[in-house]
């Protein structure tokens, strides 16, 4: 295969289907050519979280309430209530009944199979030789393809409709006893297929020996697309999104001051990640950059629009600014403790009981006898950090503080004076500086602020490191 993309559509631009079907599938500049392309899907918005657990408030879905097994009717009632859910998505998508009444089949195929697994799992594991805690994980995997399986079907279901020669390709391995790696998944789904002659839609999961969610989480979505560029030699890979990647959230920072980006690199990217505020799951970036395959990020609601290009040999033409971002749910762990200064290993074992209980470092600082680990996750799990932390290190004192991070960054941020300035603009705005990182590659700032503090700071930021610079998107060659 070759002189084709492959491009993702997130989950929230698949929900809105005039939007999906006019500005990305079928927009007017490709009525007359819809292939040379490959279409990966994520689920619709806001069906995973009914299949795991939500995303952000942690509310159990399906999975969720299987594993705590306090009552069969809860988990049994979350099953029928994702499968309500999409058969109510399904009379949004189709207006015709006969193609409507494919897709509730296909839904009630598929969940009354997960809903039959469930029982013989629970079932199985009453004897007492056989432990529930063995089969979570292929549980989670099998319930995070039906999200994926559904939009991807209903999108070639649309497509055939609108006369396009579709094709929806499964790589959940439903009911495929076949034990694959994701390469071979992916080549095996693609078979026969010459996406300048069809269009295939493609589910962003993929079953496979290594586990898709185990290894990626929720980005699972865009390392399967970024595996399908690579394996097919595609000459761009493109993801849809709702939003523009620019210079700060419009939601914060006035949305007359900020600035699209046009033009930036893998590394940008992968902090941008760091900070939540993912253009690419670092895993799907890693992949696309080692295979030289330039990102384009599309804004669906903004068809003519180009995008941002990433690319792993762009550096900005001069050093500048070019994105303010950050996050507020951010916890800083901090462990004190004398007895520690001199000792190796310290840190590896602090940061085994903070992931242990599912936390995430983004970054963190330490001096002799002090590490403060700045962490995302709930509050729940940070106390129980603190107790496994207090029990490690007994003669250490523990704080725990709710913090925001804010992160200045940009492809080339060797400008003089720039540490001096930002933290210059924050006193005079009456902003505390909690804590400072700078790293040697020149790529970002990370500047620690009270929770309270985080929108005057990424607005303060924002108009006196990116606004005054007002430069066009151009750039240079990485040497």
């Amino acid at each position: 295969m070759n002189g084709h993309t492959v491009e993702k559509i997130g989950g929230t631009s698949i929900a809105d289907t005039s939007a999906a079907l006019g500005n990305v599938l079928l927009p007017e500049r490709r009525r007359d050519r819809p292939y040379g392309r490959i279409i990966v899907v994520s689920a619709y918005a806001g069906i995973t979280n009914r299949l795991l657990e939500h995303k952000k408030t942690g509310e159990p879905g399906i999975y969720r309430l299987f594993v705590r097994s306090d009552s069969d009717q809860a988990w049994a009632d979350a099953v029928t209530d994702a499968a309500r859910r999409m058969c109510e998505i399904n009379a949004q998508v189709f207006e015709d009944p006969g193609l409507r009444a494919e897709a509730d089949r296909f839904v009630r195929e598929r969940i009354e199979g997960v809903r039959s697994c469930l029982i013989d799992i629970q079932r199985l594991c009453s004897y007492g030789h056989f432990k529930l805690q063995e089969h979570l994980q292929t549980v989670r995997e099998m319930l995070s393809a039906m999200g994926e399986a559904h939009s991807a079907f209903n999108t070639a279901l649309l497509l055939r409709q609108a006369g396009v020669r579709s094709r929806f390709v499964d790589l959940t391995g439903w009911r495929d006893e076949r034990e694959l790696n994701l390469e071979q998944r992916i080549a095996s789904g693609l078979e026969g297929i010459d996406p300048m002659q069809e269009l295939p839609i493609v589910t962003g999961y993929a079953q496979c020996e290594e586990g898709m969610f185990s290894r990626f989480g929720r980005g699972y979505t865009e390392v399967t697309f970024s595996r399908i560029a690579a394996q097919t030699r595609a000459r761009e890979a493109i993801i849809h999104k709702e939003f523009h990647l620019s210079s700060a959230d419009p939601l914060v920072v006035d949305a007359t001051s900020v600035r699209k980006i046009g033009d930036t690199n893998y590394d940008v990217a992968d902090q941008l990640a760091n900070m939540g505020m993912e253009a690419i799951h670092p895993g799907a970036a890693k992949v696309l950059r080692r295979s030289g395959i330039p990102l384009r990020i599309r804004n669906t609601f903004d068809p003519v629009d180009p995008g941002t290009v990433i690319r792993a040999d762009y550096v900005s033409e001069s050093p500048a600014v070019e994105i303010i971002t950050g996050r507020k749910d951010v916890y800083a762990l901090q462990v004190f403790d004398q007895e520690m200064a001199g000792l190796s290993g310290v840190d590896r074992r602090i940061v085994e009981l903070i992931e242990g209980q599912e936390l995430r470092v983004v970054t963190k600082d330490l001096n002799a006898n002090t590490v403060t680990h700045f962490v995302t996750g709930s509050l729940n799990r940070a106390k129980r950090a603190i107790q496994q932390l207090q029990g490690a290190f007994p003669s250490a004192d523990i704080d725990l503080r709710k913090v925001a991070l804010v992160s200045v960054i940009g492809s080339d941020l060797r400008v003089r004076g720039l540490l001096a300035r930002a933290v210059s603009v924050l006193a005079e705005a009456g902003i505390e500086v909690v804590a400072l990182h700078q790293g040697i590659r020149q790529v970002d700032i990370q500047i620690v602020v009270g929770e309270e503090d985080y929108a005057p700071t990424v607005r303060t930021l924002h108009g006196a490191l990116v606004e005054p610079a007002g430069r066009a998107s151009v750039g240079r060659r990485a040497a």
